[in-house]
């Protein structure tokens, strides 16, 4: 689902000629654009890289893709993927966490952006010169397709070392709270730290019995 930043928010839909318009978002928290979730099919867009590029192409409910023409002109028609039908994402300079679309077809270096009338009408175009608040789109994605972070699997990674191999390092048995203890110093990078206030507390406890 791809957000657009108008007031309301509105995101890209086709119908079944391959028209693309902005469609209204009933599905939000509080009008939130970054809880926005599909009501409608049209607006459910499937994302592809196109191999061999920074690319990706966008193919509709009815299995055509979404193109733009030399002119700006969106649609959604074309059956095959060209430069027409791919488009580059870019981290937006302006709004954090959100992309812009350039368009890769023929010599064009413009982007996709949309352009509001006082009615409240928006219109969808392919002919920005730059990148611009108006260029600044939200993509709403399945959790299951979602990018994993490097970092998470590190992190996770971390997490995976075993009470047997803690209590070895440590040279004692050691409590429920002291091995989620050192697993979450192993998260945060103080694991070391963690492992010898460990040994000191359980020679103070020795002692101490």
């Amino acid at each position: 689902m791809i957000v657009l930043p108008s007031t309301p928010p509105t995101c890209i839909a086709c119908d079944v000629n391959g028209k693309v318009f902005a469609s209204d978002i009933e599905n939000t928290v509080d009008g939130d654009p970054r809880t926005a979730e599909p009501h409608d099919v049209r607006q459910v867009w499937v994302a592809t890289k196109v191999a061999g590029s920074e690319g990706v192409n966008f193919k509709g409910h009815h299995g055509r893709y979404l193109s733009c023409d030399k002119y700006g002109i969106l649609r959604a028609t074309s059956p095959a993927v060209s430069g027409f039908e791919s488009f580059v994402p870019v981290p937006s300079p302006e709004s954090p966490g959100m992309l812009s679309f350039q368009i890769c077809g023929g010599d064009m270096e413009a982007f996709l952006s949309i352009k509001e009338d006082p009615s409240s009408t928006v219109e969808i175009r392919g002919d920005a010169e730059k990148a611009s608040s108006s260029t600044a789109f939200r993509v709403r994605m399945q959790a299951r397709f979602k990018p994993k972070l490097k970092a998470s699997r590190a992190s996770k990674a971390l997490e995976k070392v075993t009470r047997k191999e803690l209590e070895a390092a440590v040279g004692r048995r050691l409590e429920d709270h002291e091995v989620k203890r050192l697993k979450k110093a192993r998260r945060e990078g103080n694991y070391h730290e963690e492992i010898l206030d460990v040994r000191v507390k359980g020679k103070h406890d020795k002692f101490a019995s």
